[in-house]
């Protein structure tokens, strides 16, 4: 039986899905909701679902979370539910999801989001949010492959042939040091990176503290030149009257963004920095689903969304963040600080819509250990940019296969804590 087969009648005939082996489905109960659909949906049904913990790194505080599906037509889905400092309450969430997968069309990624999302009852913070983002990835992936398309095309990309623009992460100290980054960043075409701010703040900072950040910044930009983008995390570890100075100080530096010069669910405080800077304001990473963007984009509080794919609640949510965005005047520049299945995933979404800005990888301009495991995983370098872009791939679905036996080199160390940071005296500071 073909894919189009598996299709029932949606005349699908694209693919090359597998015959199922035996009653493949025969002994796995079918979810709450699912008989509704009997009629409509297609034959594809996920028979199991598995979740593994992968550190590179025993002491890591991010160990990877990633997502399997397996399908009684032989295709897999893989997605990712990485987040930082809470590894062990992600697999946790994700295993309490799998009755609601388990059994059902994978083919139906928007009614499982909302039975995810809604029946959940309690609206999703950062585990269940990613939870439900590597869940989803999976069901796009599986999506794609079935049909035979990239999930960029099935969301009616490409919008730029030459594929994502992209940034690393960068800095430099001495004018040697600025020299060589500058040269680095025109050889690899690169055209934008981003940095942050040094050291923590109090509530009301020294005229000495904020003038070394200034400096920071201006010592950069002086290095690298004007052709180069720069992106500022202050990382939300600055109040409102210490960033509303901030944000007026560096503006002659001609910024791409400001990033998280608060907390972003304090909506009134960012407002009040907006107000006073001319440089783009960029928040979103810590937001859960695209109802926590509603405000900050009511109130013309922000211009440019940075939602994590593996946070946000996947491609689902995602996606809808850049629709809500891009009827409002805002763009994306989303985040993706995990592992590799995420920041591909991203790319996907990235590469459909129209008010894309640039896409975030925690990296350096030159390859590190973990980029050297992603090769070796997926077999090919991902999230690495060729001429300042991030290829786009041609396989169908998130583009990629990966074995299970590959992660078992690097087995699942527990979770950690993220930094804890502490000002001088000893009270709690942020990083």
């Amino acid at each position: 039986m073909t894919a189009a087969g598996f299709m029932g009648g949606l005349g699908v005939e694209r693919g090359q899905a597998a015959e199922p082996t035996g009653n493949a489905i025969a002994n796995i109960p079918i979810p709450l909701g699912a008989a509704a659909f009997r009629d409509v949906g297609s034959k594809f049904k996920i028979t199991d679902m598995k979740v593994f913990g992968v550190s590179l790194t025993p002491d890591s505080d991010r160990p990877y979370v990633f997502v399997k599906f397996e399908t009684n037509a032989g295709i897999v889905g893989w997605g990712e539910s990485t987040l930082e400092g809470k590894a062990g309450a992600v697999m946790a969430c994700v295993k309490d999801f799998r009755e609601f997968i388990v059994g059902s069309d994978p083919m139906q990624v928007e009614h499982h989001w909302q039975s995810m999302y809604v029946h959940s009852f309690y609206r999703a913070g950062p585990v269940m949010g990613s939870a439900i983002s590597g869940i989803d990835q999976a069901l796009w992936d599986i999506r794609g492959k079935a049909l035979g398309l990239p999930v960029y095309r099935l969301l009616g990309g490409p919008f730029d042939s030459r594929g994502v623009r992209g940034y690393y992460h960068a800095s430099g100290r001495t004018r040697e040091e600025l020299a060589r980054l500058r040269e680095n960043l025109l050889k690899h075409g690169i055209t934008c990176i981003k940095t942050g701010i040094p050291g923590s703040y109090e509530w009301i900072e020294t005229h000495a503290t904020l003038r070394r950040a200034v400096r920071s910044l201006e010592t950069l930009r002086e290095g690298i030149g004007p052709e180069i983008d720069i992106g500022v995390d202050f990382h939300a570890k600055t109040s409102p009257s210490v960033a509303s100075i901030l944000v007026k100080e560096v503006e002659p530096l001609n910024l791409l963004f400001v990033e998280e010069p608060c907390p972003p669910e304090n909506v009134k405080a960012m407002a009040r920095i907006a107000k006073r800077s001319t440089t783009p304001i960029a928040t979103g990473e810590r937001l859960i689903a695209s109802y926590s963007c509603r405000e900050l984009i009511e109130l013309g509080v922000v211009d440019i969304l940075q939602t994590d794919i593996n946070h946000v609640g996947g491609i689902t949510a995602l996606w809808k963040v850049a629709a809500m965005a891009e009827a409002s005047g805002i763009t994306l520049a989303p985040h993706a600080c995990e592992g590799p299945i995420g920041g591909l995933a991203t790319l996907h979404v990235d590469a459909a819509i129209p008010n894309f800005l640039v896409q975030e990888v925690c990296s350096g301009i030159e390859p590190g250990p973990k980029e050297k495991v992603w090769e070796e995983w997926l077999g090919f370098p991902a999230m690495r940019m060729v001429n300042g872009r991030f290829p786009l791939p041609d396989k169908p679905g998130l583009g990629f296969d990966l074995s299970e036996a590959a992660l078992k080199k690097y087995p699942f160390g527990g979770t950690r804590p993220m930094a804890r940071v502490f000002h001088k005296d000893g009270s709690v500071a942020a990083w």
